[in-house]
């Protein structure tokens, strides 16, 4: 979990990448370094991330079985909610 600021968003083949800007990290469970690739498995625009605005962003890390690939996937129907002031007081 973490709180982050969407600075680009590419269609990639079937998905779609967003370039993050990591502000805050919540919970831990992976390293995330200040600026990250954020992968989407559609290129739909769901969940719907506007570019420059902040994000509380729930993700998982996705290797695959060939451990060539690793990267930070948020599911399509994964948390992705405004970032709003609340969160940081919790």
């Amino acid at each position: 979990v973490f709180h982050g600021r969407i600075l680009a968003r590419r269609v990639v083949g079937q998905e779609t990448r967003y370039e993050v800007e990591v502000k805050a990290r919540y919970r831990q469970r992976f390293p995330l370094v200040s600026r990250e690739y954020l992968w989407v498995p559609n290129t739909c625009g769901c969940p719907a991330l506007s570019e420059g605005g902040d994000y509380l962003l729930m993700a998982t890390r996705h290797v695959n079985h060939e451990h060539t690939l690793n990267r930070i996937l948020l599911p399509e129907h994964g948390y992705a909610r405004p970032w709003t002031p609340r969160e940081a007081r919790l």
